[in-house]
């Protein structure tokens, strides 16, 4: 409620008005001005203390004025004091409802037009605080959508298509992480490259074992160090000494002369001089000599210097080193399409290793088979050799038993590559990739505050659905009741015509509504053109009619208002173009709502309206002010409305009585009034039969005519008082007694007509 008016200052012809500061304000005002002084400006305060809006004030700031506009005014809530300075309002009173010019100009029509923006603003009107609360929910929430989706364009741009392979940004950040993605991706990568390589898949054999043979030490160390017992080194030395001497095959001659020796035991002769050999010695070491394991001992040599040759000849090497480089090779292919078994062998060490051994071996043989009794100890650095020839062999074999797997891998490669899709593969590839890629570094915190973005505006469009379905709701429920609202008061205002079709309509950037008018059951669009030559709004209906349509929507909205009791309506003119018995309907609205609503203001230009209002409502919790003039620009003062809500009716009423009561005043004047106060009281008692343009003469006809019928006036008696009090009322009348001026009067006859009217004329 506004309490007090404090100050209104330099907005329009209120310059400076704080004349009304210390009257409190009830819970119906009446503002009496003439037009143009003020009323307008002032409903224009309340408009913008309602929204908070300046301009309503700042357009009306007075031209005579330097100073800005000002208003202070108490009111309930906190602050008490609200304050506009400065160009803003220190608070707002958003329960305010104001019907004057704006609320026509922007809700119903202009003029003689309704165009699209009444009708999107009348929507707002008829759903009321509960559905703009809806309707304005529903505006933030689809602008929080428009936001979520920039922010969405925005954040899906910030994803580049090179880290998506292929996916749309939706189902990019959809994607999980998989644990062994890379592996994933590895085998994927080698099986796209065979299905892409795939002549060169099925042509490449599998890998070759490598073979890097072995030395046979223990036999070759025994064959080192073999002798024999029956024959030492310093005899076995003698012999060869013996046999060099003899020249070039000395030998083979000695030899060939053992077999000739007589087998009999004692008888030795020499073949050649015949002489017993029996004392000589030397027949002893060359019968051990040339004795049968003598033979087997140098066999072996050469048998064990004769197999190293051969198992370690070059062409071994060469076996080796071809295994080794195509071993090396098909690793290279293959490795790159699944996984291969390294080779660790340095095969160049392992080539001088062997042939340092082989020729070390062969060396000790040939020393061996030159001296077959002397025993030969393999060296340690040979030994050292022999044993890192072993470890090659063991790294040989043990490659050569993964290699068995990694064929077993090779033949799986060609067979899938024989068959393989390189398009689906590649498909498969890029999803992994895009799966390691969405949960890689920056994409991961981009996809993260995508996909929140995304939830967000999932759950935008759910609350968009959910108040959506409320306001449609609310709007079939209050969009019925409210036709039927405003088709009451149009018929209360006896307006001739009604609302059809009243409903709500979604339209590009918000809502609004649709109706028509029917009149004589034939309906005009109120969004027609009035150039077709069709009817429409402007040609149906009158000024007085388009003012009471607007009223009557601003009455239905407001008895649809579930915060009806704590609104403070502001009513500007509007009896403005009202019929007279429109205005009396107005009055009786007015009252109505002043009594439910928190606090009721009505300005007017209409003392007589204003009147009507004020006596039929408790004078206790009403005031009355008057804006008016001071000068070049108004006032607001107190109205002394019980003044003028006297009629004359009430004041000859007044004299009436004051002259039975023995005042008696001017006889002449008390005696003219009698026959007005008899018209009076009969066009408000009768006013069928006795319009303001009948003649009381034919009023009379018409009462004795209609005496003892169904549609009986007066009785015979009250019509033969009511002809008696007339006849002596007449002669003060200046229509039928020129010379009333003359006329004589009786102080007791007129004492006897005064109280005979009085009697007939009671309420």
């Amino acid at each position: 409620m506004i309490r007090r008016i404090r100050l209104i200052r330099s907005i329009g012809n209120l310059e400076s008005v704080d004349t009304c500061r210390q009257i409190d304000l009830g819970q119906l005002v009446l503002f009496y001005g003439e037009n143009g002084r003020g009323k307008t400006t002032l409903a224009a305060v309340f408009r913008s203390l309602a929204t908070g809006e300046p301009n309503p004030i700042q357009e009306r700031r007075s031209l005579t004025s330097d100073q800005q506009p000002k208003v202070v005014l108490d009111c309930d809530g906190d602050p008490p004091k609200a304050v506009f300075h400065g160009g803003q309002w220190n608070r707002k009173l958003p329960q305010l409802r104001v019907f004057d010019d704006t609320f026509v100009d922007e809700n119903v029509h202009s003029g003689l037009f309704v165009e699209s923006r009444h009708r999107k603003n009348l929507h707002g009107v008829i759903l009321g605080s509960h559905g703009v609360k809806l309707q304005r929910q529903l505006e933030q929430i689809v602008d929080r959508a428009k936001r979520h989706n920039s922010e969405l364009r925005v954040k899906r741009t910030a994803i580049p298509e090179s880290v998506r392979f292929g996916f749309t940004v939706d189902r990019f950040c959809e994607l999980t992480m998989i644990e062994d993605v890379d592996s994933q991706i590895r085998e994927t990568e080698r099986e796209l490259a065979a299905a892409r390589d795939q002549d060169a898949v099925s042509r490449t054999p599998l890998l070759e074992p490598i073979d890097l043979p072995d030395f046979d030490s223990e036999a070759i160390d025994k064959v080192l160090g073999r002798s024999l017992a029956d024959l030492d080194a310093t005899a076995d030395a003698r012999v060869r000494a013996h046999f060099e001497s003899l020249g070039p095959g000395g030998e083979q001659w000695v030899a060939s002369g053992m077999q000739r020796l007589s087998p009999s035991v004692g008888k030795e002769n020499c073949p050649f001089c015949a002489q017993d050999l029996s004392a000589s010695n030397v027949i002893g070491h060359y019968r051990v000599y040339f004795s049968e394991e003598y033979s087997e001992l140098k066999r072996s040599i050469d048998q064990a210097l004769q197999a190293v040759q051969i198992a370690h000849d070059g062409d071994a090497v060469a076996r080796f080193e071809r295994a080794v480089s195509a071993a090396s090779q098909g690793r290279v292919f293959w490795s790159r399409l699944c996984e291969v078994t390294q080779f660790e062998v340095d095969s160049d060490l392992a080539v001088r290793n062997w042939k340092s051994i082989r020729e070390g071996l062969l060396e000790l043989l040939r020393a061996k088979r030159n001296t077959p009794l002397e025993r030969v100890c393999i060296p340690k650095s040979l030994q050292q050799a022999m044993s890192l020839h072993k470890s090659h062999r063991k790294k040989i074999e043990e490659y050569n038993r993964q290699m068995a797997a990694s064929n077993t891998q090779i033949r799986g490669v060609k067979e899938k590559a024989a068959a393989a899709n390189p398009e689906l593969i590649h498909s498969r590839l890029n999803a992994l990739r895009a799966r390691k890629s969405r949960h890689m570094g920056v994409n991961m915190k981009l996809c993260d505050e995508y996909l929140a973005e995304k939830k967000a505006k999932e759950q935008t469009d759910q609350d968009r659905a959910i108040t959506r379905q409320s306001l449609s709701e609310y709007r079939d429920e209050i969009f019925p009741e409210l036709e039927t609202s405003i088709n009451s008061y149009l018929d209360e205002f006896s307006a001739g015509f009604k609302l059809a079709g009243v409903e709500a309509v979604d339209i590009s950037g918000g809502a609004s509504c649709t109706y028509s008018i029917e009149i004589h059951d034939r309906q005009v669009d109120v969004a027609r053109a009035s150039a077709d030559g069709q009817p429409s709004f402007s040609t149906t209906l009158s000024s007085g009619d388009r003012n009471t349509l607007a009223l009557a929507f601003f009455f239905a909205a407001l008895e649809h208002d579930p915060d009806l009791s704590r609104k403070v309506v502001i009513i500007d003119d509007p009896k403005s173009s009202l019929d007279d018995h429109r205005s009396l309907t107005t009055v009786q609205v007015a009252r109505r709502f002043a009594e439910r609503v928190e606090q009721m203001m009505i300005l007017s230009h209409d003392k007589r309206f204003l009147c009507n209002v004020w006596s039929g409502f408790d004078r206790s919790s009403t005031r009355a002010l008057e804006i008016a003039r001071d000068g070049t620009g108004s006032i607001l003062r107190e109205w002394p409305v019980h003044e003028e809500s006297v009629t004359e009716h009430d004041r000859r009423h007044v004299d009436l009585l004051k002259f039975v009561d023995g005042d008696t005043g001017n006889k002449r004047e008390i005696a003219r009034s009698l026959r007005p106060h008899l018209e009076g009281f009969l066009r408000v008692a009768c006013p069928g039969e006795f319009p303001p343009e009948a003649k009381m003469g034919n009023f009379l006809h018409i009462c004795r005519e209609r005496i003892g019928q169904k549609d009986e006036v007066l009785n015979n008696a009250g019509a033969r008082e009511l002809s008696e009090m007339l006849e002596y009322a007449n002669r003060f009348h200046h229509d039928t007694n020129p010379a009333w001026r003359e006329e004589i009067i009786s102080d007791a006859e007129l004492l006897g007509f005064v109280t005979r009217v009085l009697a007939f004329a009671r309420p």
